[in-house]
């Protein structure tokens, strides 16, 4: 029996075909992605009950995908985020003694890659492959001055189901002349299913300090200590109604965060090899556009752990280096871990 299915998922404006790919594992965990946005739309989950939840947000058209760019804040529901996650100060950057000016969409300032950005692009489904450990590669090239981001990009993406109930995600990516690059994933997660609240959901955060913002959500430069503060998740909360915080990573090999929800004992945890996990709750569409199963996503319907470098990340000389070299390989693997108790 194959553990993969796929289906076209709709048509481009321009005639392109995007494509959906189902993937199985022997648990019955299941996961859906398309080709635009290299954009995950489902993700269901067998608990012990025998009953199956949807962990994930997602829309059943690529229309409604389409739409939610045009939304007064744009979700990014499940989407992949290139060429820079986060939001770069003023849309500006230098790099080897060059200005770069990208393309402002958020306030002043680029944001998630900028206007149009990799969640938008269609992406070229490179392989799929079947068996113990199911998996998806899906590759996008990003010409030089795209968005005005120097060099070929070339990156590769490759969804991976495990055996263990793991969604593991992992980027490459090369370029033709030195550039900067931060890619994150966009799901927004809720363990009771996508049609709930995140509210009464149990966040831990193995961190103990955030990158400190202005209003506008750019980087001061400078770290806070999470102790004793609102930010502190070291022991288990509940998920917060409002948060849109960079949490600083630094213990190697230990896992980043942890999500449970004690009404169906569903547990997540995330690792990654990244620098930072970035937090928010949220999900609305405005009552503009409908979700899954018509389900109104609100404020409150999930929450993201967008493991990534941190925003502005070009413009701190302190933050972790976000430049990639010509010749040299970006590298980003990050896991979300399932267990049903």
């Amino acid at each position: 029996m194959s553990n993969y299915i796929m289906e076209s998922f709709g048509l481009m404006p321009g005639g392109e075909i995007v494509d959906s790919c189902e993937l199985t594992n022997k648990n019955g965990m299941q996961l859906c992605v398309i080709n635009y946005g290299a954009t995950i739309t489902s993700l269901k989950m067998p608990l012990e009950n025998g009953k199956i939840v949807d962990v994930v947000l997602g829309f059943e058209t690529l229309e409604d995908y389409m739409e939610s760019f045009n939304l007064e804040s744009a979700p990014y529901l499940g989407a992949t985020i290139g060429r820079f996650a986060g939001r770069i100060k003023d849309g500006v950057f230098s790099l080897n003694e060059k200005k770069n000016q990208l393309n402002k969409n958020n306030n002043n300032n680029s944001l998630h890659g900028g206007i149009a950005s990799f969640s938008q692009k269609i992406w070229k489904i490179k392989n799929v492959k079947e068996g113990k450990n199911p998996s998806v590669t899906l590759s996008y090239f990003s010409p030089n001055n795209e968005e005005n981001y120097p060099g070929d990009l070339t990156v590769e993406l490759t969804y991976t189901l495990s055996y263990e109930n793991e969604l593991i995600i992992e980027y490459k990516a090369n370029t033709t002349e030195d550039t900067i690059v931060n890619l994150t994933h966009h799901s927004y997660f809720n363990l009771d299913g996508h049609n709930s609240d995140i509210l009464e959901q149990e966040l831990i955060i193995n961190s103990e300090k955030i990158v400190e913002t202005t209003n506008e959500n750019i980087p001061t430069g400078k770290f806070l200590n999470t102790a004793d503060s609102s930010f502190d998740f070291s022991q288990p909360k509940k998920c917060p109604s409002k948060i849109d915080t960079t949490f600083v990573l630094e213990k190697e090999n230990e896992f980043s965060a942890s999500l449970f929800n004690k009404k169906n004992n569903l547990k997540m945890t995330v690792y990654t090899n990244q620098s930072g996990v970035h937090i928010y709750v949220g999900g609305n569409c405005f009552n503009k556009i409908k979700g899954k199963e018509n389900v109104d996503y609100h404020a409150l319907s999930g929450i993201c752990f967008e493991t990534q470098n941190f925003p502005d990340a070009p413009n701190h000389e302190h933050f972790p280096s976000s430049i990639l070299r010509k010749g040299d390989l970006y590298h980003h693997k990050t896991i979300y871990k399932f267990q049903s108790f």
